[in-house]
């Protein structure tokens, strides 16, 4: 007995710890404008969630209130690399491809140029601005890839940027002058010679946007998340586009962001609902998710009605696959999916609060 009690008091004491940290719980949300389930009659605690992932431009005041007063947190998606209306004002900032012309719009999608210094300033204020008028529980980086179109089965995968500035921070990086008078004659020899060279300084410049966007997340908000929205496609996808194309890394990815969003799109990738099970599965090996240090995985799972129709028991099935370990959270795309069909909000309320714990 001697022996036993000092053990069992500091047991006691340890567990009655005020500063321990409680476990999170498992996040369940909602993205789009998630206003519109409150316009509808709705109230988010009645259905289960405990957060929203609201756009940037829906964002205001009396839904920000709202929300935390149901008991959700509010994370905010940030478009960052998302350019069409910039470049209205600043063709400086168009990505180039490799013939030296204005890369076209990526269906409805318009990228920009990474490097672009203008840009960079434009998108830090903006995000200073959502951080200073709203104690948010983080941002979520949305865009995070060179200029392509990756949500559809045939993706759009243009080679860029060779602009002047790119091709003279890579000729930096190199420490030479990348030869050639022409942007095409430049963009040729970077691709022959220097291929891999090109596609690591690609990553890399994406790699230092999520930092410079954390750094000033953490000064504001030093508890808010930060998220990053990505294109869930393995490494070998379309010939390594993933990463060749599209600049992403997600292990690099990893090493700065709080929460890993996979967008498990399986519609408009022509993919099966295991395939949303089987990602989160590779995703966490890769990235040790979970661990102390390591991010948490949060998937984005398709309900919207395009392209075809989502059942509600096909978007059921999606939810479960991507709620499975080591996935310490989910979301679904988009809550006007949700209006449009009232048996998906039920399917979702009984899996917010029976199924998805």
């Amino acid at each position: 007995m001697k022996v036993i009690l000092p053990f069992v008091i500091l047991s006691f004491l340890f567990s009655c710890n005020p500063t321990q940290k409680e476990p999170e719980s498992f996040i369940k949300g909602v993205y789009g404008n998630p206003s519109t389930l409150l316009n509808a009659g709705y109230r988010y605690d009645s259905l289960g969630m405990n957060a929203v992932f609201v756009r940037s431009i829906s964002l205001n005041r009396e839904f920000f209130d709202l929300a935390s007063q149901q008991g959700s947190k509010v994370f905010v998606e940030f478009p960052i690399l998302n350019g069409k209306e910039y470049l209205k004002d600043h063709p400086e900032a168009w990505p180039i491809t490799e013939k030296g012309e204005k890369a076209e719009p990526a269906d409805w999608f318009m990228g920009i140029c990474p490097t672009d210094p203008g840009f960079k300033k434009y998108r830090s204020d903006q995000l200073r601005e959502i951080l200073q008028e709203y104690d948010v529980d983080g941002i979520f980086l949305d865009y995070v890839h060179w200029h392509a179109q990756f949500e559809t089965n045939i993706p759009i995968l243009p080679e860029t940027c060779f602009c002047d500035r790119c091709t003279a921070r890579f000729g930096k990086s190199l420490n030479k002058e990348i030869p050639g008078n022409l942007i095409a004659d430049k963009a040729s020899w970077i691709l022959e010679y220097q291929d891999p060279a090109w596609r690591k300084w690609r990553a890399d410049i994406l790699n230092g946007w999520v930092e410079e966007m954390k750094a000033i997340i953490k000064e504001i908000r030093p508890n808010a998340k930060l998220g990053v929205f990505y294109c869930a496609w393995y490494p070998d996808d379309y010939d390594s586009a993933l990463y060749r194309k599209l600049g992403i890394d997600p292990l690099a990815f990893s090493k700065t962001a709080d929460v890993l969003s996979p967008m498990l799109f399986h519609k408009m990738k022509e993919r099966s609902t295991s395939w949303v099970g089987d990602y989160v599965t590779w995703l966490g090996d890769l990235t040790n998710a979970g661990e102390k240090g390591k991010p948490q995985i949060w998937p984005i799972v398709q309900s919207h009605n395009n392209p075809g129709m989502v059942s509600p028991e096909e978007f059921r099935k999606v939810m479960l696959e991507g709620s499975k370990p080591p996935a310490s959270g989910i979301m679904m795309f988009s809550d006007q999916s949700l209006i449009e069909n009232p048996e998906k909000v039920k399917v979702m309320k009984e899996l917010f609060r029976k199924e998805i714990k």
